[in-house]
C-alpha cells in the first residue's frame, strides 16, 4: 500500500461527525493519577482539532500530539501552546520515551497493520493508575468499503490499484480487543457504537471517504487526473445506490469499536 497523502481540509468538511466518536471515548476515560502535569500522547493526532479536546480536559497536562503525515502535522502545529505540542511520529513503530498518564488514539490504528501487536509497548508505558484508550472504524465490511474495493480489483482498475487498499481484516472484533488488552493489573472496557449520521448534500458519502477510506486511491492516481476523475465517477454512481438521498440528506450508518484500558493502581 502507497503511503497516502492526506488533506486536512477535506478530512474537517465532516469534523461534527468524526468528533463524536472521540468525545464519547474521552466520556469513559477516567481520571488521570495525581500529578502536577499529567503526561499524554495523542498518537495520530491528524489535524490537532481532537488533540485540544484533552488539554480542555486537563489543561496543565504535557501533551504531545504525534503523526506521519506532514499535511495533518502543519496544520495542528497552529494549536501549538505552552504544555501542547505536535511531533512527527509512526504508530508502527513509536514507543514512548518516558512513562504516560494517557495515550490515546483516534481513528488511527486501522492504518496499522498488526496494530494489536503494539499494545505491551504502550500498556508498559502507562503509570499505575494511567489509561489507553483508542477507536477505531468498524465499518470495512459496508457498502462504502466494499464497492471501493471491488472497484479497485475490478479488470479496469486492478493493475493500478492492487494492494492500495485495507481488507475487512484491518480492525479486530471487539472481543479480540478485549483478549488483547485483558492483563493482570489491567482492566479492559471494549464496546461499539452505530452512529447513523445524516449528510447534507449531494454525494455526501462521497465526500466523507474522500477525507478517510479512499486517500490511498488518491494518492496512488494524483499523477493521472483523468483516471482519478474516471475512478471517482465510478464509485459515485455506486454509492448513490447504496446510500439513496432521502428527503432530509443521506443516511450514513457508521460502526465505531472502543476500547478503554485502566492499569491498577499500586
Amino acid at each position: 500500500m502507497t503511503a497516502p497523502t492526506w488533506d486536512p481540509q477535506q478530512y474537517l468538511r465532516h469534523a461534527d461527525h468524526r468528533t463524536r466518536p472521540f468525545l464519547d471515548l474521552l466520556a469513559r476515560i477516567p481520571d488521570l493519577p495525581a500529578a502536577p502535569a499529567p503526561r499524554i500522547a495523542d498518537l495520530g493526532c491528524g489535524a490537532g482539532n481532537v488533540t485540544v479536546l484533552l488539554a480542555d480536559r486537563w489543561p496543565e497536562a504535557r501533551i504531545t500530539g504525534y503523526d506521519n503525515s506532514p499535511q495533518m502535522l502543519e496544520r495542528a502545529h497552529a494549536h501549538a501552546a505552552p504544555h501542547l505540542d505536535f511531533a512527527e511520529a509512526d504508530a508502527t513503530t513509536w514507543t514512548p520515551a518516558e512513562p504516560h498518564d494517557l495515550i490515546v488514539s483516534n481513528a488511527l490504528l486501522q492504518w496499522v497493520p498488526g496494530h494489536a501487536g503494539r499494545f505491551p509497548a504502550w500498556l508498559d508505558a502507562i503509570t499505575p493508575g494511567g489509561t489507553f484508550a483508542f477507536q477505531v472504524p468498524g465499518n470495512f465490511d459496508q457498502p462504502s468499503h466494499v464497492l471501493m474495493r471491488e472497484l479497485a480489483a475490478s479488470p479496469r482498475w486492478r493493475d493500478r490499484l492492487a494492494g492500495e487498499l485495507r481488507h475487512a481484516d484491518a480492525v479486530l472484533a471487539p472481543t479480540a480487543y478485549l483478549d488483547a488488552l485483558t492483563a493482570p493489573g489491567i482492566t479492559a472496557d471494549v464496546w461499539e457504537t452505530t452512529y447513523l449520521h445524516l449528510l447534507p448534500g449531494p454525494d455526501p458519502v462521497l465526500d466523507w471517504v474522500k477525507g478517510t477510506g479512499l486517500r490511498p486511491v488518491l494518492t496512488a492516481l494524483a499523477d493521472d487526473p483523468e483516471a482519478r476523475e474516471a475512478f471517482l465517477t465510478e464509485y459515485r454512481d455506486l454509492l448513490r445506490t447504496a446510500y439513496p438521498q432521502g428527503p432530509h440528506g443521506t443516511v450514513f450508518p457508521f460502526r465505531r469499536i472502543f476500547a478503554v484500558a485502566r492499569k491498577e493502581k499500586r
